[in-house]
């Protein structure tokens, strides 16, 4: 069947090994010094591993994989402790993979396992706060407000010069993107920002991609190759949430300019999950 799985680089990889702690599945183990996809079985494409990887030597890809096989995978998870078995349920809750959420469940209820993410959510109810832990970028957090917002009159304009946006969708050819000032934004950025068009987005193209859910990221690195020594754009800034597994599209970014023939000046934009502007540095 085809699906996403991930897919790691060799030459990329150091085998520095910190993507091993973040697959409670055991999909990957360090063999020769490489990290490596042991087996398909046990990789549910999700990408938890992603963001943890400095070299950015791991990508999701969609190809042919055997199916993934949840009770396997929850063998392997419940030998390594109670603390995995927590971090695999966090995960494919936070994913929303429901049905596999439910197998998992009743693997360990048809064994007489303590299930520790509802010992976890008993604990949390009597203390008052909610459970932590799991994948960062998708854990649920209630930002709140101070009373109700402001209102404001008028509206603002769009800086919206051109379609389409997101960078699968967009040719380097394009005379929009041509002699540019571009912004190459993670989805999540936009809505994050308050005044997104007008602090960030006004005189620039923009590019939009998800280093943690897009697929096909080798064609984002050619792309921007093409950005860079074809459309010969003026600047390229690169603006990411502070999430771990959005610094890949830094990376990518990286990646592409070390390709290119020509040299551009790029820009790093970190914004926090509130909105707020956490670095912004020439890189």
């Amino acid at each position: 069947m085809k699906r996403n799985i991930i897919e790691i680089d060799e030459e990329k990889c150091t085998g520095c090994g910190l993507c091993i702690p973040n697959c409670p599945e055991g999909a990957i183990q360090i063999i020769d010094g490489k990290a490596r996809l042991v087996s398909d079985l046990f990789c549910d494409g999700l990408g938890a591993c992603l963001g943890h990887c400095p070299e950015g030597a791991i990508t999701i890809e969609e190809r042919e994989a055997e199916p993934y096989d949840e009770a396997r995978v929850m063998e392997n998870v419940v030998r390594q402790g109670e603390n995995t078995v927590l971090a695999h349920l966090k995960h494919l809750k936070e994913h929303g993979e429901h049905e596999y959420f439910q197998q998992a469940v009743a693997f360990l209820a048809a064994r007489g396992i303590e299930n520790p993410l509802r010992k976890e959510m008993s604990e949390a109810a009597v203390h008052g706060h909610g459970p932590n832990g799991g994948c960062p970028g998708s854990r649920s957090r209630d930002f709140g407000q101070d009373g109700p917002p402001a209102k404001e009159s008028g509206k603002r304009r769009s800086r919206l010069t051109h379609w389409p946006v997101q960078l699968h969708l967009m040719s380097p050819t394009a005379p929009q993107v041509r002699g540019a000032d571009v912004l190459l934004a993670a989805d999540c950025t936009a809505f994050a920002t308050g005044d997104f068009h007008k602090d960030f987005l006004d005189g620039k193209a923009l590019a939009i991609a998800c280093p943690k859910l897009d697929s096909g990221q080798e064609t984002y690195v050619q792309k921007i190759q093409a950005l860079i020594d074809d459309a010969k754009i003026n600047t390229l800034t690169v603006m990411i949430m502070e999430v771990p597994c959005c610094s890949g599209l830094l990376r990518l970014a990286r990646q592409a300019v070390s390709q290119a023939s020509r040299k551009v000046p790029v820009k790093c934009l970190v914004v926090g999950i509130q909105g707020q502007i956490l670095k912004e540095e020439w890189v």
